[in-house]
């Protein structure tokens, strides 16, 4: 497998390194509430110290703010880095959305971002197919390498491209199922079974865009009205009584999927099986978890919340691979894009190359701590935790 190079192979001592961390995480109540991406970050992050960085840099999303918004301010997992990994040679910038030049990929804004900067770290694999400033301008600009963790993604992502070992089952999920399209489409066609619940189901059985099978509920946890306290029952699909709504697969399906996947040597698992984030709607994603993880097979789980799942009944170490973004990379799923996938995360211009970027200098004034700021009253180049 032809991988971008390594943050292995960079020498980082007395270095400021500038990384692309996912620090995409849910916030509740001002909080952290799933820190799996934060903690995916650490391995790299640690490396870096280990390794004699003088500084690290760490920047990252959060949600899809409108501008300067506090609700999207990267804060609370500034301080939950700083809990997990204690050291004041890392700096976590400011959500780099709250200033519309990263989605443009403006070069100016890369510009800023590199500032002071010695090398590039990319290790935010579910950003990394999106070009933006602080994931492909910046590569342009600095000494580029991939992160311990995007590395581990394309290995065991990749693999699912591969020989796989048979019979290789898909479990799709979630409420639409343009989200999810890509990897059906690429993925399903090398799949063995498909298995496909939550609303998307309920599209699927209406109008289907893809060419095989897949196997349905066949029962559903019925509420009647979409609310956590709503009166539910569990019937057949297809005596669901009228104007009420199925947020759950019911115990049927349940066992059904369960045999499936019990048989399985490679599993992909990606989507809820319904509204996992109320209790009462949460047992058939809790039964696909169990199942992925008690099943004898390779398995890789990706998606919010099937991520949430199998680390709320404590079974990550009995998967496979936990991934941080399976989900959105339709482009990374199609068998012959793959190569160039790959090669789109390798920058095209790195300064410890022959030339480099027209009128950007060798040698770049430092960051000084939180003093500086990018685009003062846009981007707060600086959070303390």
């Amino acid at each position: 497998m032809n991988l971008p190079r390594s943050v292995r192979e960079a020498d980082v001592a007395g270095k400021h390194v500038l990384v692309r961390a996912d620090l995409n995480v849910p916030l509740q109540d001002g909080e952290v509430a799933d820190d799996t991406r934060i903690r995916s970050s650490i391995p790299t992050l640690r490396w870096l110290l280990e390794h004699g960085a003088q500084e690290v840099a760490v920047a990252s999303h959060l949600g899809r703010p409108d501008g300067v918004d506090p609700d999207y301010s990267l804060a609370p997992c500034a301080h939950r880095l700083r809990a997990l990994l204690p050291d004041e040679r890392i700096r976590v910038l400011e959500n780099t959305r709250f200033d519309d030049r990263e989605t443009a990929n403006d070069p100016a804004f890369a510009s800023e971002l590199a500032e002071g900067m010695d090398l590039y770290v990319n290790d935010a694999f579910a950003s990394a197919h999106r070009a933006h400033a602080s994931t492909e301008g910046v590569a342009h600009l600095l000494p580029a390498y991939a992160g311990l963790l995007l590395e581990a993604e394309l290995e065991h992502l990749g693999r699912l491209l591969g020989d796989v070992e048979r019979p290789f089952v898909l479990v799709a999920g979630g409420a639409k199922v343009e989200d999810k399209l890509g990897v059906l489409r690429n993925l399903g066609d090398r799949a063995d079974r498909v298995i496909v619940g939550g609303k998307m189901a309920e599209q699927l059985r209406e109008e289907s865009p893809l060419g095989f099978e897949v196997e349905l509920p066949t029962d559903v946890v019925a509420a009647s009205t979409f609310a956590e306290d709503a009166d539910t029952k569990v019937t057949a699909y297809d005596a669901l009584p009228e104007d009420w709504l199925g947020l759950d697969i019911g115990p049927h399906s349940r066992e059904r999927f369960d045999a499936v996947i019990a048989g399985a040597r490679t599993i992909f698992w990606n989507g809820p099986m319904g509204v996992f984030e109320w209790p009462r709607f949460a047992e058939g994603t809790r039964a696909v978890a169990q199942a992925v993880a008690d099943a004898d097979a390779y398995s890789v789980v990706g998606g919010g919340d099937s991520v949430r799942a199998i680390n709320e009944l404590d079974l990550a170490d009995r998967v496979s691979w936990v991934s941080t973004g399976a989900a959105p990379h339709s482009s990374f799923w199609k068998a012959s894009d793959y190569q160039a996938w790959q090669q789109s995360l390798r920058p095209s211009t790195r300064l410890d190359e022959p030339g480099k970027p027209p009128g950007l200098p060798r040698s770049l004034p430092r960051v000084r701590g939180c003093e500086r700021t990018l685009r003062a009253g846009r981007f707060d180049a600086c959070l303390t935790s």
